[in-house]
């Protein structure tokens, strides 16, 4: 076992009757076993949502596959909630738990790309912007998210939508395998060949059915060079701004994914000072072909109205990556509501227009992610992923930097949801607070929970894996 300092300070909250299963555990376990009075547990204990305050009873950071079959072998004997920790990232903070236990993988970090075979294996501790990095050293990429700092094994469960998707679909898309330590603490693969149900339900099925240690990913070739854009107009012009970008967006190659972004503009050097604060529209796109095509399918774009801010230019696909990560600290108090919808309609921008204008913190933002393309050619039934055939994802994502003003934002980004809700079509499970079964099933759809349902009848009857978007076996 890693230790700090010789003897290390007792768990003390876990139920007497197993001490005699926490001594077995302190015996096998390689990494660190952190409970309250453990110089290092207030940090271990914070994930990336500041709201989130919870207190564990012990914190296991494994070190390997061992370990996490050591961690869920005594949760599941003290009969204690289970939280299962990557990157912290949950927008529900479903990664710590008050008086549970916590396995936490970010220890666990091993990548190994093969360009020659296409593939890259990468355990379940790693972030996207270190995936980034290992595989755009051979000029190749995942499809992942938006926020480097974001844990890949969370992202990749829930679907995983990023700046690739148009071009080479979701995460869960290039996925080939996974290693999982089930409720029963057997480890098992899962592919299209072996355990095919079980890996079925990992694409898009979250936490539901045991910690996938490792992913192996198909790998594709991207960069290093992407046509990044970034461009800003007053929120007085939004009408005809998002008017004519919903025009254009459809009629978008494959090659080029966009977000539709309402908020604040905010306070940094590539904003002009006189727009810092102000209500905005933009347009975020990512173009992954070749840059002179880019240019001529952006040009109507970037000329219509005048924007006030243009950051287009080849970037180097890590720098996109990481073009938002200033806005999503860890501290951030956050809160979401999400949903797809069929089209960006007159109706649907109408709402969004209306309530960007009442945005008050600069750290809120109304997102609408562009689908379609190598997303929308996959059969609605090959994943679990529940919305393939919606043309937007929209997320309502309320922030702000302490408790000051939270209230306000959270009730803004729920009226806003409601106001939505005759458009609602479907939703994104990686972005859901607690928000109960019937949310996550609208998520997923009938057809795909019940069959999601059986699976988790099969692999944990007995909802040890439960502090996630839950399926409830019964």
């Amino acid at each position: 076992m890693n230790l700090a300092v010789d003897s290390r300070p007792p768990v003390r909250e876990v139920p007497p009757c197993d001490r005699a299963g926490l001594a077995g555990l302190e015996r096998a376990f390689s990494g660190d076993l952190i409970g309250p009075g453990h110089p290092s547990y207030e940090e271990a204990r914070k994930v990336w949502n500041g709201s989130i305050d919870r207190h564990p009873a012990l914190i296991a950071r494994c070190a390997g596959v061992a370990d996490v079959v050591a961690a869920v072998t005594f949760a599941r004997g003290t009969g204690l909630p289970l939280a299962v920790r990557s990157g912290g990232h949950s927008f529900a903070g479903l990664s710590v738990c008050d008086g549970g236990i916590v396995i936490d993988l970010g220890s666990m970090k091993r990548i190994r790309a093969d360009a020659e075979a296409g593939t890259v294996q990468a355990q379940a501790g790693v972030l996207l912007g270190e995936l980034d990095r290992a595989t755009q050293a051979l000029g190749l990429a995942v499809p992942t998210g938006s926020v480097t700092h974001t844990g890949l094994a969370g992202l990749t469960l829930g679907g995983g939508i990023g700046w690739l998707m148009r071009k080479h679909g979701l995460t869960i898309d290039q996925l080939r395998s996974v290693q999982l330590v089930g409720a029963d603490g057997e480890v098992v693969t899962a592919s299209d060949t072996e355990n095919a149900d079980l890996f079925w339900g990992l694409r898009g099925g979250g936490g539901n059915f045991g910690i996938v240690t490792s992913f192996q990913f198909r790998l594709n070739a991207v960069g290093p060079m992407v046509l990044s854009s970034l461009l800003l107009w007053p929120l007085d012009n939004g009408p005809e701004v998002v008017d004519f970008y919903r025009d254009w967006a459809n009629s978008a190659p494959d090659e080029l994914t966009t977000q539709l972004a309402l908020r604040r503009a905010p306070a940094v050097e590539l904003v002009p000072k006189e727009l810092h604060g102000q209500p905005v529209v933009g347009v975020v796109s990512c173009w992954a072909g070749p840059l002179e095509r880019g240019e001529r399918i952006l040009a109507p774009m970037r000329r219509f109205g005048s924007p006030m801010v243009d950051l287009t230019g080849p970037r180097r696909f890590v720098e996109h990556q990481s073009l938002f990560d200033r806005g999503f600290p860890h501290g951030l108090w956050v809160y979401s509501k999400a949903a797809a919808v069929a089209a960006l309609t007159d109706d649907v921008l109408a709402v969004l227009l209306e309530y960007a204008a009442r945005v008050a913190s600069p750290r809120s933002t109304i997102t609408a992610w562009q689908l379609g393309g190598a997303v929308a050619r996959v059969a609605e039934g090959e994943t679990a992923f529940g919305s393939r055939s919606s043309a937007y994802l929209i997320d309502m994502f309320a922030a702000t930097d302490s408790a000051e003003g939270f209230e306000q934002e959270r009730a803004w980004a729920r009226d806003c949801w409601t106001a939505l809700s005759p458009h609602h079509a479907g939703g994104y499970v990686n972005w859901l607070m607690d928000e109960g079964e019937e949310r996550v099933r609208q998520a997923y759809g009938a057809g795909r929970y019940d069959r999601l349902k059986a699976l988790k009848r099969r692999y944990d009857p007995d909802n040890v894996f439960r502090l996630n978007q839950n399926i409830p076996p019964n």
